[in-house]
């Protein structure tokens, strides 16, 4: 199986193996609503495979920072609807991450009086509000009985990005995150159904991926897990809980028939990445994490050696927009410019040349 061969996940229609990985760029208005240099963004990057977007908020609640988008409102809606046809225009397909913060935002950010999380415990550091640097704050315990209005945000979050367009959906249940909250023993010390058993911890995930799932089809959605990142307070230490809690996660996720299970881990060849692909029984894409930048032979042999079905990139992405035709040729790479990252403008986003411009002017 090589990189560059088309992939069928569910109803999605990948033309390569190539997955761009869904990337914080900051650069949605204040309301949320997507810009026009999103839009060019996004077409820019539709020769991948599939595109998963920015982690999108699925309520105010769940914002976690300046910039990022919703798809909550109709002007956001309408503003994804745009990026969705552009993205269609140039031949790509085009999955939202749904995002929901958890603990991990501030009011000043959302405009909420509070952030929400399976306990009541602040993560570590602080943020950048529009006010300036913060501390996180201690968070509001969801309570079982608020727990299932949160799944239905999600879910509703879901159809609003069928109805602008996309061609499907990934809940974020990695990185820090209110679904990846509930895994771990750490950031979750609930003593009810949530709570205590890696079984308890993994029923958020299975709820929300669920009621997603029957929402908008099975066949269109995917969910991101990030097993041992052991970010923003949210540590998964323990081998043998880990194992279960995911055991447990990839269990309840295998009735379903996802359309791709998407893995962000150092060692996508481990026993517990491939155990999790087993188990829930859908296609894998991989991404080996934030430190390391995915190399072209790195994913060529993933895929060539059935390590995986595809392969996530992200700073290789954000610094070519037509990375997949550089990684045919094997041709120079342009370099990322991490400085430029989060911010408001085209630059560092929109302006990397294509090759055949680095060419020409060669």
């Amino acid at each position: 199986m090589s990189l560059y061969e088309p992939a069928v996940f569910g109803a999605l229609q990948l033309s390569n193996r190539v997955v761009m990985a869904p990337l914080t760029r900051t650069r949605a208005d204040a309301d949320g609503v997507p810009t026009d240099v999103m839009v060019e963004y996004y077409r820019q990057r539709a020769g991948v495979g599939l595109i998963i977007t920015e982690g999108t908020w699925p309520a105010a609640e769940g914002k976690s920072y300046p910039g990022q988008p919703g798809i909550v409102t109709p002007a956001q809606i309408e503003g994804w609807r745009r990026i969705a046809d552009a993205v269609h225009e140039a031949g790509g397909t085009i999955v939202m991450q749904l995002m929901h913060g958890g603990r991990v935002g501030h009011p000043a950010i959302s405009g909420e009086p509070r952030v929400v999380a399976p306990s009541a415990l602040a993560a570590p550091g602080q943020t950048r509000t529009p006010e300036g640097k913060a501390d996180l704050p201690v968070a509001h315990a969801l309570s079982a009985e608020e727990i299932p209005a949160v799944v239905a945000q999600f879910t509703q979050a879901a159809r609003n990005a069928i109805a602008a367009g996309l061609d499907g959906v990934e809940v974020h249940g990695a990185n820090g995150y209110l679904v990846h909250e509930f895994l771990s023993p750490v950031s979750n010390i609930r003593d009810d159904q949530y709570g205590g058993s890696p079984e308890n911890r993994a029923r958020f995930a299975i709820e929300v991926a669920t009621a997603v799932a029957e929402a908008v089809g099975a066949d269109r959605t995917g969910i991101r897990l990030s097993p041992q990142h052991n970010i923003q307070g949210v540590l998964e230490e323990d081998d043998a809980d880990v194992r279960a809690t995911y055991t447990a996660v990839a269990e309840g996720l295998a009735p379903l028939g996802l359309a791709f299970v998407d893995v962000l881990q150092a060692a996508p060849t481990s026993e517990l990445v491939q155990h999790i692909r087993r188990t829930a029984g859908a296609p894998l894409i991989v991404n080996t994490g934030f430190g390391v930048p995915t190399t072209r032979v790195a994913a060529e042999a993933l895929v060539a050696d059935g390590w995986a079905d595809a392969v996530a990139a992200g700073r290789p992405v954000i610094a070519n927009p037509d990375l997949v035709e550089r990684w045919v040729q094997d041709a120079e790479l342009n370099e990322p410019r991490p400085e430029l990252f989060y911010g408001f403008t085209a630059e560092g986003y929109t302006d990397y040349p294509f090759l055949e411009t680095v060419r020409a002017g060669a």
